[in-house]
C-alpha cells in the first residue's frame, strides 16, 4: 500500500453513532480529517485508499469481527497507527494487541470504553505526525539551531531508596508546531537517514551533563536511547568513544539502550558493535523486554548488562496476575544472568512495593518522578527520601 504516511487522517470503525460522533468531533478540533464508519466494508475501502495515519478500531461489533479486521488491514500492508476501542477485559485486548504487531501493524494501544475526551486528545496528539518537509529540513536545523533539548527521568534505586540515575529523552521544541514528542519523529529520522546526526547530539548532550553531574559531584548513569539502525554502523563504538571523550566523560557513565526488537536484527553485526562498545566501557540495556519474540540464545549471546522490563507489564501488575507473573520471572532471569533489572512505567506506591519485594533493582515512572529539565535534578536526587514517594503523582 502506497501512502504517504504523514498526513492527519484518522479513520474510525464502531457500532456506537455516539461513540463515532464524539471521536470525530475531537479529532476534527485536533486538526485530523475524519471518516467515521459502521461499515466493515466501508472501512476496508477507505483504509486502502485514503490512506489514514491513525485507525480506531472496535473489537466488537454486532456481525463484524474486529479479528477479521485487523487481518485484512494487515494484507493491505496498513501502515497506520491502529488503535483498539473495546470494553473487553485486560487478556483479550493483550492477545488482540500482540495478534496486531505479529501481523506487522503498528498497534498504537487501547483507547478504554466508556471512553473519555481527555484519553481521546491525548491519544491524538501522541499521533499528530511531523511532515516529511519538518523531517527533511527542519530536523537537521533544530539540531544546529539548539532547538532539540533533553529532559531527564530519575531511576530509584529499589533497595536503597536513592536516585542512582536518570534517562535522557529527547524533546523538540520547534518554532511552529510547540513541542514535538519523540515518538513522531524518531523513526522518521531513520527513514530520512539523519538519525545518525540526531544520535550523535543526543549522546554527546548527554555525556557533557553526565559530567558535570560527576564534577557536583553527583554520580548518575546516564541511560541513552540508540537506534538499531546506529548499532548496523560500525563505525559508532570509535564515534561515541570520541564525543563522550570530547565531552569530558567517561564511557562508562552512559548506558546506551536498544529496544528487544532491535536487538534481535542482524545478530553478528549487532554483536561485533555491541561488544566493541563494552570493550570501550559503555554499559548497554535491552530495553521494552517482553515486548517481542526475543530468543533467550541471543539474549544470552550479546553482552547487555542491564534489562528493562517493559511499562505494558508494570502498570498492570497490580491488577493483573498474568503480568505480574512476566515482570517477576524477568527479574529472575536478568539476575541469573548477570543482568540488572529496570522497571518501566511504575505509577503507584503498591506497584513499587510489589517490585522491591521481587528483588527488581531499578523502578523508573511517575510515581518517582516525571521527566525533569537537567537543572532541576541534582536538587531532586539530593533532597530525595522515600517519604517524597507518597506525594509524586
Amino acid at each position: 500500500m502506497e501512502t504517504d504516511l504523514f498526513g492527519n487522517r484518522l479513520l474510525v470503525i464502531d457500532d456506537d453513532s455516539g461513540f463515532r460522533r464524539l471521536i470525530t468531533r475531537i479529532a476534527e478540533g485536533a486538526g485530523f480529517e475524519t471518516v467515521a464508519t459502521d461499515d466493515a466494508g466501508h472501512f476496508v475501502e477507505r483504509a486502502r485508499v485514503w490512506h489514514p495515519s491513525v485507525i480506531i478500531l472496535d473489537l466488537r461489533m454486532p456481525g463484524i469481527d474486529g479479528i477479521q479486521l485487523l487481518r485484512d488491514l494487515s494484507a493491505e500492508q496498513c501502515p497506520a497507527n491502529v488503535v483498539l476501542a473495546s470494553g473487553m477485559d485486560g487478556k483479550v485486548l493483550d492477545a488482540a494487541q500482540q495478534l496486531g504487531r505479529e501481523r506487522g501493524l503498528k498497534i498504537g494501544g487501547v483507547l478504554a470504553k466508556p471512553v473519555r475526551a481527555a484519553a481521546v486528545r491525548e491519544l491524538l496528539d501522541r499521533f499528530k505526525p511531523v511532515s516529511k518537509a519538518v523531517l527533511t529540513g527542519d530536523l537537521e536545523r533544530a539540531i544546529a539551531t539548539g532547538q532539540l533539548f533533553l529532559e531527564y527521568q530519575p531511576k530509584l534505586d529499589c533497595r536503597l531508596n536513592r536516585i542512582v540515575g536518570v534517562e535522557a529523552l529527547v524533546r523538540w521544541r520547534h518554532p511552529d508546531r510547540g513541542i514535538v514528542p519523540p515518538d513522531q519523529f524518531i523513526a522518521p529520522a531513520e527513514e530520512a537517514g539523519i538519525i545518525q546526526r540526531l544520535t550523535d547530539w543526543v549522546v554527546a548532550t548527554a555525556a557533557r551533563q553526565a559530567a558535570a553531574w560527576q564534577a557536583a559531584p553527583l554520580g548518575l548513569e546516564v541511560a541513552v536511547n540508540i537506534s538499531a539502525n546506529d548499532v548496523l554502523d560500525r563505525d559508532l563504538p570509535d564515534r561515541l568513544e570520541a564525543l563522550c571523550r570530547g565531552a569530558g566523560a567517561a564511557p562508562a557513565m552512559l548506558i546506551l539502550e536498544l529496544t528487544e526488537t532491535g536487538a534481535m536484527r542482524e545478530a553478528v553485526q549487532m554483536m561485533d558493535v555491541l561488544t566493541r562498545l563494552r570493550l570501550k566501557g559503555f554499559k548497554l540495556a535491552i530495553d521494552d523486554f517482553g515486548t517481542g519474540y526475543s530468543s533467550l540464545v541471543q539474549l544470552q549471546r550479546l553482552p547487555f548488562s542491564e534489562l528493562k522490563i517493559d511499562r505494558t507489564f508494570v502498570a498492570q501488575m497490580a491488577q493483573n496476575g498474568s503480568c505480574r507473573v512476566i515482570v517477576e520471572i524477568t527479574i529472575d532471569l536478568a539476575r541469573k544472568l548477570g543482568m540488572k533489572n529496570v522497571a518501566e512505567g511504575v505509577e503507584d506506591g503498591a506497584t513499587l512495593a510489589m517490585l522491591a519485594d521481587m528483588g527488581c533493582n531499578m523502578a523508573q515512572g511517575y510515581h518517582v518522578s516525571r521527566p525533569l529539565p537537567a537543572g532541576s535534578v541534582a536538587d531532586f536526587a539530593r533532597g530525595f527520601a522515600p517519604s517524597r514517594l507518597a506525594s509524586v503523582a
